[in-house]
């Protein structure tokens, strides 16, 4: 038997049993469990098996940390045990309860949904057009056809992107995967440009994904209502059709304006804040990410990550937030050079390298927050790393992970200055956690 077969058994049993599984996902980190009866899962023990780094209850989900590589394996084996597919839900009581949540955590746990089965792809194709990006910087054709085929391979996420976000939206609001893509089409087809409407005409991309998350959620609206008054003999052809023609005419009369309005407001406002509250604005920024993190409400600001690559082709975001993790590792270098705990040193060892890759969620709940001092203290080098990043306006060209990797997606004239700010997150946040120190735990004989 694997040790993750192992890790699976283990996990299915603290939850009282596989019959009590009601669905399964994963995102780069958690295995993302929903129970049919949450009374019936020990939480306590849950935490306590070997391989898991910690535990996170969002929206009736129980989000079982246990870090990037494991969590693929594990999700794999826990599906072949319980015979539920990733996304299905199994039990109608789970669903029912699962959709009684607050309206922001549900809009956020969709956020989610639309976004993470994504991240593979867009973290892909931002690390191959930061390869892109440093050959050109050390004086490779950029005309020639090596760095054409990778920006060829870089850039088709990000080109169709709407595409992608409008398929799984529709998944998310209940309408059909093929529509939702069609919504992403109708906002960015260049044909678009040949229509005029009040002596203007549209501009394809417009809205971005803000856009296309409003288009998708009103064609599946839409979708959903018709069906409820079409005949079944009927409904193939005639759904599909006037939800077509309904949706697109309102995208471009109304729905595309609004998306537009609110994406540059999105931007204008964070370019503001920015611009005038510079090295301020970036410790608030970094320093207050973990906390997004620890609730979920970090999902709500993908979209307008995507929206400063959209309008402006920079994120002077991405670099400051990525002081989060930096703030995180140096405490963990901290921690692990005091400890006398050779569990927490072992935790450590293997939560470290994926911190520096930028992944620091088995930081968070394996390492820092359990602790409790050090999560802040973590917090605190984030900020002053955040500082540095907003001082020397430092941007990214596209999306991926932070952390070193992040390096190879900063724009020209910006590299040092992104490794500045990221190495003072470092010693920030290893100085700041040495002298507050923290309860060093004592291991069970």
């Amino acid at each position: 038997m694997t040790k993750e077969r192992e890790l699976a058994e283990q996990i299915l049993k603290v939850f009282g049993g596989q019959e009590n599984i009601a669905a399964v996902s994963f995102c780069m980190t958690r295995l993302r469990l929903t129970a049919v009866d949450k009374t019936q899962v020990d939480k306590d023990e849950l935490k306590g098996i070997d391989g898991v780094l910690g535990l996170v209850e969002s929206s009736g989900q129980f989000q079982v940390v246990l870090g990037p590589g494991l969590v693929n394996k594990v999700a794999a084996e826990v599906t072949k045990l319980t015979g539920i597919q990733m996304g299905e839900v199994q039990d109608l009581k789970a669903s029912i309860d699962d959709k009684n949540r607050t309206p922001f955590k549900l809009f956020l746990r969709k956020l989610s949904s639309i976004f993470i089965p994504l991240i593979p792809a867009i973290v892909a194709s931002g690390m191959i057009s930061g390869i892109t990006n440093v050959a050109v910087r050390m004086g490779v054709d950029p005309k020639g056809l090596i760095v054409t085929i990778l920006t060829t391979l870089g850039s088709g996420i990000f080109v169709y992107l709407a595409i992608f976000v409008g398929i799984n939206a529709a998944k998310e609001f209940g309408g059909t995967p093929a529509m939702g893509g069609l919504a992403g089409v109708l906002l960015i087809n260049p044909a678009i440009a040949n229509i005029t409407i009040g002596g203007a005409a549209l501009l394809p991309g417009r809205g971005g994904i803000i856009g296309v998350l409003i288009v998708a959620w009103f064609m599946s609206t839409v979708e959903k209502q018709l069906r409820k008054v079409i005949p079944n003999s009927i409904d193939i052809i005639v759904t599909p059709t006037l939800t077509l023609l309904i949706t697109g005419f309102a995208t471009y009369f109304i729905l595309q304006p609004v998306g537009g309005f609110l994406s540059d407001g999105t931007v204008y406002f964070f370019k503001t804040m920015l611009g005038y509250g510079g090295a301020l604005a970036g410790l608030v920024l970094a320093g207050t990410f973990l906390p997004l993190v620890m609730t979920g409400l970090h999902q709500g600001l993908t979209p307008i990550h995507m929206e400063f690559l959209n309008t402006t082709k920079e994120n002077p975001l991405l670099p400051i937030l990525a002081m989060g993790g930096a703030g995180q590792v140096g405490a963990a270098f901290a921690i692990y050079f005091k400890t006398k705990s050779k569990k927490l040193k072992n935790i450590i060892k293997g939560a470290l390298p994926v911190g520096l890759l930028g992944i620091g969620e088995p930081l968070i709940y394996g390492v820092t927050l359990p602790l409790g001092r050090p999560f802040i203290t973590a917090c605190i080098g984030a900020a002053i790393g955040g500082a540095v990043q907003a001082s020397f306006h430092v941007a990214s060209i596209a999306m991926g992970v932070s952390g070193l990797p992040l390096t190879f997606l900063i724009k020209n004239g910006s590299v040092l200055f992104y490794l500045l700010g990221l190495v003072v997150a470092y010693v920030a946040g290893f100085v700041v956690t040495w002298i507050v120190g923290f309860d060093d735990p004592i291991d069970n004989a």
